[in-house]
């Protein structure tokens, strides 16, 4: 009998005593309820974060630099922190999971603020009150930093069961969750056939990041001799950004494998029978990534920031200063990251990435400090950098930069810079720069 088995049988004998063995009396459980107050105040006010993404986990560290004397809450859904940058990396293997996952308690004790593991009900501004599944915080400045929603309702309409459909068997991993290990087994089960990708209409999430998936998906196939077709179904007229930069990675490593079509935005998609027509024509498919509409997360909707247009329709991203990022009917109420709407005439909504959740992060404990001393805001200029993977065999990258200014009419201003070159140094500098990243939210 190998070891393994004794191992095993012993488990099993010890876990057949143990049911079988009379249990003890249990006491009354311990239940919360919605009156329940999970985090009575003390005599610090209170800056209750909502979300441990980049942004929140950001926005959490600097404001136990900029304002000591505030106490600090990270309300988050996940026991642990995972990284949708550098996901499409490890989707194929380039990074292990280590690079991704960290620790939420481990950030809250190094940088001195409480984190707390819980579902979020409800946000009540009259009150200055956040309920939760296990009872409910008061703050006195809140900040909301929780990324999108994917939605497919422009799709599919009230249908939920093709929604349901949809989600389970074409989701995109664009939201921190199970789904990132379903389509990388995915990605590592399939036999050939033609592969759909389909891009939301901007604004949304990481707009380089669904080409930089594409080819390193691209990547994987050939090196595996898996004789398959990447149809990147994009209802922009062109690649953008890193234009150039993609379409030379298309053209020059996988003119074999990728086919772009511009102008094609879904116009009816059948995911039982695997049918997607657009603007472009219609496709048919073996396995498919469906990038649904993206939009402001759904606290930001519980919240009431949701902006609406001049005919009273919703937006869909939350409305609040271009540069402060706090609501105008509610200034200590701020909400950062991906769901912020338009912040230009000029450009329209920021690039939704990681760095700029960070710099937003940054920016905020900065205003909730200077309103915790009675002082005016003075605002931040940000930044953004994207790096992007486009080849494995060697390992090369491309980039972006946003660089942005005040104009003279007092609008913000933005100047893009592709770097369209794929080489070795662009993936040194993009490791760098997660390093740094991570090391300023994190700590480790």
């Amino acid at each position: 009998m190998t070891t393994a088995r004794r191992t095993l049988l012993k488990g099993a004998a010890a876990w057949g005593a143990l049911s079988a063995a009379p249990l003890p009396a249990l006491a009354q459980p311990f239940l919360f309820s919605p009156s329940t107050e999970l985090m009575p105040k003390g005599k610090k006010r209170r800056v209750l974060v909502l979300g441990g993404g980049w942004g929140g986990l950001s926005a959490a560290r600097h404001l136990r630099e900029t304002a000591p004397d505030l106490e600090v809450v990270l309300l988050e859904k996940n026991p642990i922190f995972w990284s949708c940058p550098l996901s499409n990396k490890w989707l194929v293997d380039v990074v292990d999971t280590s690079f991704l996952v960290h620790s939420y308690t481990a950030a809250a004790r190094r940088f001195g603020y409480t984190y707390v593991q819980t579902e979020i009900a409800d946000i009540d501004r009259d009150r200055k009150r956040v309920h939760t599944a296990q009872g409910f915080v008061d703050y006195d400045w809140l900040v909301v930093s929780a990324g999108v929603r994917v939605s497919y309702e422009p799709w599919f309409g009230n249908d939920r069961q093709a929604s349901a459909y949809t989600h389970v068997n074409y989701s995109s991993a664009y939201v921190p969750s199970a789904e990132h290990l379903a389509l990388k087994q995915k990605i590592k089960a399939f036999k050939g056939g033609t592969f759909v990708m389909t891009l939301p209409p901007p604004p949304h999430r990481c707009p380089p990041s669904p080409y930089e998936r594409a080819c390193l998906m691209a990547s994987y196939f050939q090196r595996n001799k898996i004789p398959a077709k990447i149809v990147i179904l994009d209802p922009k007229p062109s690649i953008s950004p890193i234009g150039g930069g993609y379409r030379r990675a298309f053209d020059e490593l996988y003119d074999d494998v990728i086919t772009y079509v511009p102008n094609a935005g879904v116009k009816e998609l059948d995911p039982f029978n695997r049918v997607v027509k657009t603007a472009a024509g219609d496709f048919r498919f073996d396995d498919a990534i469906f990038m649904g509409h993206h939009q402001a997360a759904d606290l930001v909707w519980k919240l009431g920031a949701v902006g609406k247009t001049a005919e009273g329709k919703a937006t869909n991203w939350a409305a609040v200063h271009p540069e402060f990022y706090n609501m105008k009917d509610d200034p200590n109420v701020f909400v950062i990251g991906d769901s912020v709407g338009a912040v230009s005439p000029q450009f329209g909504h920021y690039p939704k990435s990681g760095h700029i959740a960070n710099r937003m992060g940054r920016s905020v404990a900065q205003y909730i400090s200077q309103q915790a001393k009675g002082q005016p805001m003075k605002p931040v200029i940000i930044d953004n950098l994207c790096y992007m993977l486009v080849n494995t065999e060697p390992l090369e990258a491309i980039s972006v930069k946003f660089e942005y200014k005040m104009g003279p009419e007092g609008h913000l201003l933005q100047t893009l810079t592709d770097d369209i070159f794929r080489r070795p140094q662009l993936w040194q500098e993009d490791l760098r720069w997660y390093g740094s990243m991570v090391q300023d939210f994190v700590g480790s």
